[in-house]
């Protein structure tokens, strides 16, 4: 992997996250979890490259969020789909999902883990967090549509400290 700042990313970033998805990972190598996402984004606030990432609080990645500073964005190429399907549909609470995908965990040179496999990381130190609250929105219709069981989201945002392309 090349290692480049983080305003050389050249893919669209709404198609990378909503179309490629990525896999959100936190923890070290010897102990993390990693989920699926495909909602979030990527730009500048508080003249940082940031993200912003979205996780249910019962999913068990938010524990391994929730106890870490950093975590990793990954990105993979489309033969990997699969592997992204299953890691969004299985828990690591009782799956391991990296032995099940052929998946190659890999530490950053911070410590936190990605992948062997992936085309670009993103790795990302914690800023700021909040619950998703019902109140807050504006159009009523997301939280019928999008959190019928009430489930709401924790919002991340994260510095991207590094960031990595394959060559």
């Amino acid at each position: 992997m090349k290692k480049i700042d983080p305003k050389e990313l050249k893919p669209n970033v709404i198609e990378l996250i909503s179309d490629r998805w990525m896999l959100v990972t936190a923890g070290a190598p010897d102990n993390f979890n990693t989920m699926t996402a495909s909602w979030g984004a990527v730009g500048e606030l508080w003249g940082k490259p940031v993200a912003f990432v979205f996780i249910r609080p019962q999913r068990y990645t938010h524990e391994f969020v929730e106890k870490n500073d950093m975590l990793t964005l990954s990105f993979f190429a489309e033969e990997y789909r699969s592997a992204l399907k299953f890691c969004g549909a299985h828990s690591g609470r009782d799956t391991d999902k990296a032995a099940k995908t052929g998946l190659t965990p890999a530490p950053t040179e911070s410590g936190s883990t990605t992948f062997a496999e992936a085309d670009i990381v993103l790795e990302c130190r914690k800023l700021y967090k909040d619950e998703i609250k019902p109140e807050s929105f504006t159009d009523k219709t997301i939280i019928d549509k999008w959190y019928p069981a009430r489930d709401f989201h924790t919002a991340y945002i994260v510095e991207i400290v590094n960031a990595w392309i394959a060559e």
